[in-house]
């Protein structure tokens, strides 16, 4: 249920291997990282079960739809089959609804016509229980998979609030995604007890660590650099 995640702007291509080893050696269901690190990251994980997972108007959701769409078909060549987006915040205070909804639409249609799913990411802390239901509902009736808590950048992160909330306007069909200071193995399983189906997190290996989780595997190797992990 785990997307171990690493979006640090100064990731350097030897943490970006570290990542995508311990995503093989525990099992996490992907990696997120930046769009420059997409392609690494599908020749680390070719093979594996482990998806590619990226964040597109990333962190703060202001870009045009027509970019997003781009930015989706671009990180999809390269071998993303997860994508992360954020809404256009702005667009969900200002109830500007046509906006939002062609906004989520462009970068649904994108990834849905190569399999992908789509995440979409509403920055919490920035809107209130209204404006939280009313993007998650917008997300659900543009046909995106999931819809997540926050990208880890804003003031605040994750709530069990939150995530009851999303829950309860998207139903039992669309999936949660709690991420933003989850770092503890008791704060990822309140997040699943309030109905989060996945989690984002960058302390990932702590988490099942101490719930007891993770097999040894070989490190992979960086085709770039020529080294291990």
């Amino acid at each position: 249920m785990i997307d171990h995640t690493l979006l640090k702007p100064d990731a350097t291509p030897d943490q970006i291997g570290q990542l995508c080893f311990e995503a093989r050696k525990h099992g996490f269901a992907s990696v997120c990282v930046n769009p420059t690190w997409v392609k690494l990251c599908a020749e680390l994980l070719r093979g594996t079960s482990v998806k590619v997972c990226t964040v597109i108007g990333f962190p703060l959701g202001a870009t045009p739809p027509e970019v997003k769409a781009f930015e989706t078909q671009n990180a999809l060549d390269h071998g993303a089959t997860e994508i992360d987006m954020v809404i256009n915040i702005g667009a969900v205070k200002a109830r500007d609804l046509e906006l939002v909804a062609k906004d989520i639409r462009g970068v649904v249609q994108t990834a849905h016509a190569r399999g992908a799913l789509v995440k979409v990411i509403l920055e919490t802390c920035l809107l209130n229980d209204e404006e939280k239901v009313l993007a998650s509902l917008l997300s659900k009736e543009a046909g995106a998979d999931f819809v997540k808590t926050s990208t880890g950048f804003s003031t605040g992160g994750a709530t069990v609030h939150d995530i009851e909330l999303m829950r309860k306007a998207v139903g039992p069909n669309v999936g949660v995604k709690a991420s933003g200071g989850i770092r503890t193995t008791q704060d990822a399983e309140a997040m699943v007890k309030a109905g989060a189906t996945r989690i984002g997190a960058s302390a990932s290996v702590k988490i099942v660590q101490a719930g007891g989780a993770g097999e040894a595997e070989k490190p992979a190797a960086a085709p770039a650099a020529g080294k291990s992990y």
